[in-house]
């Protein structure tokens, strides 16, 4: 089982990597050897599929691949075509020959999934009727319908089944896929080979953590999550069905002995934060390393969210690869500026001091006439915000860093972040991630070593835009709002259903307001990784212009410059 990052459009170096793999495993003495879905042309290649370049690219690959193959069977994904239709399927090749294609049945179109729009289902089976046993063949979301490909190949005679995967994280999804397989191979009475793909790709993670699953459900092998792994398994057969269907096609193959040294890998199931933490990391490495950027930049406020991203990238990338910069003005409290320099020397990174009071008052000066005598507001808070991204992304431009914005998902939500100022960045690493849990992931990072100050994870959150600010005056407290939250976004809640859940309806419609009318924020912000059920973007579509809003449907929205006013923050 060969868990591998295996990037989208490195056709070539894909292929190579997948032709190494499958000799070295075979001279080790596989009879076996699988890689994940569309292992050729990573996944998920969107639109690229639309190229028939890159079709043909991949299928000239994929034949390549077909023609290193010696005595043991070789899995793996590739892009199909038939007449009018491409496929996503699994060649099955060996002895320097493809012996079989097998077409993914269940195409998935929810969440991060557009399947549907690029490929047409597959239809019928084939097994591999070998003398060691009778093998069965499936991609991806096949595993995961109960009356799916696992369950029919298994009442044909399958003992074990080789599902190939491509499955992005979220939390706790590794204990459901488990659950799942165990659920399918009790039902198929086989055992199941899960590979899935591993690494980041723009904004999702794919964790790895495949898994082997005997026909009893007990689990026989897991792989670690968030990095690559390749580990021959010895897999108890299932017990044989025998229901005949002229869907099913047998192909007589033999296989190699089994004379490898398999390695009993059960990798801890670490869940919870822990995860979490590891998805970051290993999406902020591969965004960087795919996209060709050495070393990072972020804004260091001494805030709770520019501490977290210092924190990650420094783990993720090393701490040479980060330059941490603080931009403090006239509101910014002495302690913010003190605990963004400790972060800063506990992570041995650099940091850089600008202060932004001068440019800001020039600024001020030159809009004097434009503005009038007004009293301070949202757009001399903004200014600041607005200062500091541009002072970041001349770092970004001089130096080729990319830039990583801090805010968190809860900020993304509510609209309390400004445009051009704190969501200006390449990459926006706690996008999916809500400010209480940044709290847990501090903490977490701490309990590794001590390196995050301890008054960044107990002062009152501030963006430090006005004098005395806190963010608890433009919004509820975070333990009140993250489950408002996760309740409207994750879970499709309605303000009478979320009220029901013990909330004061009024905070509950003030949220759901924030949330409605800050679509058009986060259409412009930086891609980000998904760690939770729901993502923005991918995950959740929403129109920006809609008359809709909860509780009172159909009425014209009102929009004025408080309405739709910008809060800055971090």
């Amino acid at each position: 089982m060969a868990q591998l990052d295996l990037p989208v459009g490195d056709i070539e170096g894909n292929a190579e990597r997948v032709a190494a793999e499958a000799q070295r495993a075979t001279a080790a003495g596989a009879q076996v050897v699988a890689f994940p879905e569309l292992a050729i042309t990573g996944y998920p290649p969107e639109d690229l599929v639309l190229k028939r370049s890159f079709i043909d690219a991949n299928i000239e690959a994929m034949e390549r691949v077909a023609a290193t193959t010696g005595e043991a069977l070789v899995v793996f994904g590739f892009i199909d075509r038939g007449q009018d239709s491409l496929y996503n399927a699994a060649a099955v090749c060996q002895g320097g020959r493809v012996l079989a294609v097998y077409r993914k049945h269940l195409l998935p179109n929810y969440g991060v999934f557009d399947e549907r729009r690029y490929f047409e289902p597959g239809r019928g089976h084939f097994l591999f009727e070998t003398p060691g046993g009778v093998l069965g063949v499936c991609v991806c979301e096949d595993a995961w319908s109960e009356t799916g490909p696992v369950t029919r190949q298994g009442d044909a005679g399958a003992q074990i089944v080789v599902n190939i995967n491509a499955s992005p994280f979220h939390k706790d999804k590794i204990g459901e896929r488990l659950e799942l397989l165990a659920t399918r191979a009790r039902r198929a009475k086989a055992a199941i080979a899960y590979v899935n793909m591993v690494g980041g790709q723009d904004e999702l993670v794919f964790d790895g953590g495949s898994l082997a699953v005997g026909a009893d459900g007990k689990l026989l092998a897991r792989f670690p999550q968030f990095e690559e792994h390749v580990a021959m398994v010895d897999i108890p057969l299932g017990e044989a069905g025998t229901s005949r269907h002229p869907s099913v096609r047998r192909i007589p193959a033999s296989l190699p002995d089994a004379s490898g040294s398999p390695e009993v890998t059960v990798a801890p199931d670490p869940g919870g934060i822990e995860e979490v933490y590891g998805a970051l990391k290993l999406a902020l490495s591969d965004y960087a390393r795919k996209n060709g950027f050495d070393k990072v930049v972020i804004g260091l406020s001494g805030g709770i969210d520019s501490t977290l991203t210092a924190a990650i990238a420094a783990d993720a990338l090393g701490s040479h690869a980060v330059t941490g910069v603080a931009m403090p003005s006239e509101f910014s409290s002495g302690h913010s500026l003190e605990d963004a320099r400790a972060l800063a020397e506990n992570l041995g990174i650099e940091m850089l001091k600008i202060p932004i009071a001068r440019p800001y008052r020039t600024y001020l000066q030159s809009l004097e006439e434009a503005f009038g005598p007004a009293d301070m507001g949202l757009a001399e808070e903004n200014l600041q915000a607005r200062i500091r991204g541009t002072i970041l992304m001349a770092i970004s431009n001089r130096y080729g860093h990319l830039l990583l914005a801090t805010g968190n998902k809860s900020e993304m939500a509510c609209g309390y972040a400004t445009l051009y100022g704190d969501m200006a960045g390449g990459f926006a690493l706690l996008k999916d991630v809500f400010k209480t849990e940044v709290y847990e992931l501090c903490r977490y990072r701490n309990s590794l070593s001590d390196v995050i100050p301890e008054n960044v994870m107990t002062k009152p959150p501030s963006a430090e835009l006005r004098p005395h600010q806190k963010d608890s005056d433009s919004l509820p407290p975070y333990e009140v709002l993250d489950p408002i939250l996760e309740a409207y976004i994750e879970e499709d809640r309605g303000i009478a259903e979320i009220e029901q859940m013990g909330f004061d309806r009024a905070t509950v419609e003030k949220v759901i307001a924030l949330v409605d009318r800050a679509e058009y924020k986060r259409r412009q912000a930086p891609p980000g990784p998904k760690v939770t059920t729901k993502a923005f973007g991918r995950d959740r579509r929403l129109p920006i212009s809609s008359y809709w809003r909860e509780g009172t449907p159909g009425r014209l929205p009102e929009r004025s410059v408080g309405k739709q006013a910008e809060s800055g923050n971090d």
